[in-house]
């Protein structure tokens, strides 16, 4: 419960602006402004740690800028938080709406805490002031005891219970972000660890189902991880050979010169007995534990453990990342040669000095150079209307009243988990360090453009006009929202499409710019290839790989000039387009939600190799810490749009999941997503597919081309899959990476049955897609059936997921497969 605080020496102030990515109002529309040195102070439980968590929110507060703020903070027993710290240079350099930082502090003996805020000039003025939004205590258990074993060097350890420390990454290995409301009594935030994931060689994830039961060894131990983290996995893979070839590796940056506790957090879902699976931890290149074995630490399956371990990181280039990596034990020689990892969580050490500060961050390169031209523009306007303003501020002052605003400093203390009430701030990005991620509307600037010009080609207008004949209407094959594409020729025998920009279109200027930040960064077999661009003489134009085949859509009903595709042909390209979306969503250093998935943004080559493309509507993230939703203006095409995301303007992941949905049922019933000549129940594809769906007459609205070659089994498990992309709320639906799953698992049942009857058609299917068949291997038990695949899973690059059911002791007699796809790289 938020509770107001009061006080003399300080001056209560509301937010001037509220950004819609704020998880709630409270605490951040409201702070309180201090001029001189201010103190808080709480009497405590001298027998507790307690989470000390600071909220801030960059704002003019009381007139006072942003940028005018910047303070120190230290406790009582003279340990330093944070030191000349500005929330405003820190939200930009990280792209964030706002900052949790989140501590650890130990038992005091004088029963008491108190948190000193001290303004510090800033570096234009002497002017000093310091804020806060939000102030959380909240006491914790015994969860950290024992000490950490320090890497490499095993007769030394460092105590924890005796040291304060600041929260750097907590990790839900191989699952979704859990908020503080469903953590263990602790208000933790939990985030996915696909973002952090090394290399191609993702694993897989798996999760275990609503049956299995968590045994926690004691009931302090509940507190360390909720069952949630515990319930899920990521593991190397099923392939023993692939598996003693790769190590499955995380990595993170951090602040130099500090000691980190490493917290891995283990939990077997599958295996009973020792030296079934161990495997090796390695921090930064040096071996953390060999040969472990969670059966030989715990004695049974379903029983959490955790393991400490510090690294001392130094301040030399290149420390500034750290590495955790598993790998399989050679030495034990184990039945099976694989790793798992449930939670990590990644602590700062308080130096010796006391200290946890740590330097303000950097702005990127091409972040600082983008602010500096946008200054020089602002400053450029501001002296043209310089005489004017004279004017409007002499004829306006007099009639100007003010108004005094009242707003208090929202401050919660919790002293028991049990009678704590949590209100208000459960969103889906509340946490530590909340992940923002914003856009700059306008005309596409020439500035940004010369930034990504090494990444992609850059085209004269005269290179342009001279590939598509003067932009000549013959060549025109599309138009869209952006403008026209246009096919054309360059390089004297290279076939391109070129798309060009309507001039007066505000927001195919900002498409155009946020097309080349996107695609000129990736690579992948399924997504449209951006060969380079054109800003010239104000015209704003994108050049791509031509695609023989055009959209999907016209292969399905624009029947008069194209046959109808085969069944195996449209589930071949839905698994490409699958492929290509899945890598968008956690295969880049970004998570990139497409915003515009539908069959016209879904191109087909010359060999019907599907890619994804138009990425004008595209969203970005951070690689920083995944964030559940990024808040924004609603944009998409009518038929395909996440009911959700329309509801709430909050775009997610599964907003691309909920349209991929609709392009399923399109392939199958080839018709559009909206047909308002239609019955009104038959008006949207995707109420009227799940409508019979539900009823069983799907088959009966099949495409009558294709009915006949669709195997029953693979028709029930398409059909499924897309009912699950079309669930109201997007925690229901499956990941992409699921739904990828799915898709091969379907293209194995039509195998397999056109196989038995003989049906097979004798060719590649025309397609040269090398779509990699999968082999379902149980490589943990003799005979396994496979179980229905979770949402909970979020993997990168074809990683697979597997739910365990688990009705009696032997895991042999229920599901407990996985497959390791290779991915391919970008």
């Amino acid at each position: 419960m938020w509770l107001g605080d009061s006080g003399k020496s300080s001056l209560m102030a509301a937010a001037d602006e509220l950004d819609s990515s704020l998880p709630s109002t409270i605490p951040y529309m409201t702070a309180r402004v201090f001029t001189v040195d201010t103190v808080y102070n709480f009497t405590v439980n001298p027998k507790d740690r307690h989470w000390l968590r600071l909220h801030f929110y960059p704002s003019s507060y009381n007139g006072i800028a942003p940028e005018d703020f910047r303070f120190s903070v230290s406790t009582s027993t003279g340990l330093t938080l944070l030191r000349n710290f500005s929330v405003w240079v820190t939200t930009k350099a990280l792209t964030q709406a706002y900052i949790v930082r989140e501590f650890s502090l130990p038992r005091t003996p004088a029963g008491f805490i108190a948190v000193t805020f001290t303004p510090t000039p800033t570096p234009m003025t002497n002017v000093t002031y310091a804020y806060i939004n939000g102030l959380e205590l909240i006491s914790m258990p015994d969860i950290f005891e024992d000490p950490a074993t320090m890497v490499g060097f095993a007769d030394q350890t460092v105590d924890i219970a005796a040291s304060s420390f600041q929260t750097m990454y907590r990790f839900n290995i191989g699952g979704g972000y859990i908020p503080p409301s469903n953590d263990s009594g602790l208000a933790r935030s939990w985030f996915d660890d696909t973002p952090y994931v090394f290399g191609v060689m993702q694993g897989v994830s798996y999760t275990a189902g609503p049956r299995f039961h968590v045994k926690y060894p004691t009931e302090a131990s509940e507190y360390a991880a909720p069952v949630e983290v515990y319930l899920g996995t990521r593991s190397m893979g099923s392939d023993p050979r692939v598996n003693q070839n790769y190590n499955l590796t995380w990595t993170m940056e951090v602040d130099g010169n500090f000691t980190y506790v490493v917290r891995l957090h283990f939990c077997e879902l599958l295996l009973n007995r020792p030296n079934q699976r161990a495997f090796d931890i390695y921090i930064n290149n040096k071996t953390a534990q060999s040969d472990a074995d969670v059966i030989e630490m715990t004695s049974e399956r379903g029983v959490p453990v955790y393991k400490d371990f510090a690294v001392h990181m130094a301040d030399d280039p290149g420390d500034e990342v750290m590495w955790v990596a598993m790998h399989p034990s050679v030495a034990l020689r184990p039945q099976f040669y694989d790793a798992i990892l449930n939670g990590l969580e990644v602590f700062k050490l308080n130096d010796s000095a006391a200290n946890l500060a740590a330097p303000d961050p950097v702005p990127s390169k091409m972040l600082a150079e983008a602010e500096l031209s946008e200054s020089e523009k602002e400053r450029s306007k501001k002296s043209k209307d310089q005489a004017n303003m004279a004017t409007v501020i002499g004829g306006t002052a007099g009639g100007a009243a003010a108004v005094g605003i009242v707003a208090a400093i929202c401050l919660v203390v919790y002293h028991n988990k049990k009678n704590r009430e949590l209100t208000g701030s459960d969103s889906h990005n509340s946490g530590w360090l909340p992940m923002y991620h914003s856009t700059t509307s306008g005309k596409s600037s020439g500035h940004l453009a010369a930034n990504l010009a090494g990444m992609c080609r850059h085209f004269s207008i005269a290179e342009i006009k001279t590939a598509t004949k003067n932009f000549s209407e013959s060549l025109v094959i599309g138009v869209g929202g952006f403008g026209k594409v246009y096919r054309g020729v360059v390089d004297g025998d290279t076939k391109v499409a070129i798309k060009r920009s309507n001039p007066s279109s505000e927001q195919g200027a900002l498409e155009f710019q946020t097309e080349i930040e996107m695609l000129s960064k990736l690579r992948h077999r399924h997504l449209v290839s951006l060969i380079g661009f054109c800003e010239e003489s104000n015209e704003m134009v994108l050049v791509y790989d031509y695609m023989e085949h055009g959209t999907l859509r016209e292969h399905l009903y624009n029947k008069g000039s194209n046959p109808p595709l085969s069944w195996r042909h449209r589930l071949d390209i839905c698994i490409g387009a699958a492929r290509g979306l899945h890598y968008l969503h956690t295969g880049a250093k970004y998570t990139i939600i497409h915003r515009d998935v539908k069959t016209t943004n879904i191109l087909v080559d010359e060999n019907w190799v599907a890619k994804v493309s138009d990425f004008g509507l595209s969203k970005s993230g951070s690689s920083t810490v995944n964030q559940a939703h990024v808040s924004t203006m609603v944009k998409g095409s009518f038929g395909y749009l996440d009911p959700e995301y329309f509801r709430r303007q909050q775009l997610t992941d599964k907003s691309d999941v909920y349209s991929f949905g609709v392009v399923l049922f399109e392939v199958l019933m080839a018709r559009p997503a909206l047909s308002p000549q239609l019955p009104r129940d038959q008006v949207s594809l995707a109420d009227y597919a799940l409508s019979c769906q539900r009823k069983g007459t799907l088959p009966d609205v099949v495409d009558p081309t294709i009915k006949d070659q669709i195997a029953p089994e693979c028709l029930i498990k398409f059909a499924e899959t897309a009912e699950k992309c079309l669930a109201d709320q997007g925690l229901e639906r499956p990941s992409m990476g699921d739904v990828l799953w799915n898709l091969e698992f379907a293209m194995q049942l039509q195998d397999a049955f056109d196989g038995a009857s003989g049906r097979r058609q004798a060719q590649d299917d025309g397609s040269g897609s090398g779509r990699p068949v999968l082999e379902p291997s149980n490589s943990y038990g003799s005979t396994a059936s496979v179980t229905t695949i979770g949402t909970s899973s979020t993997s990168r690059a074809h990683d697979a997921c597997v739910v365990i059911e688990e009705d009696d002791d032997d895991i042999t007699n229920r599901a407990a497969f996985s497959q390791l796809v290779q991915p391919t790289g970008r």
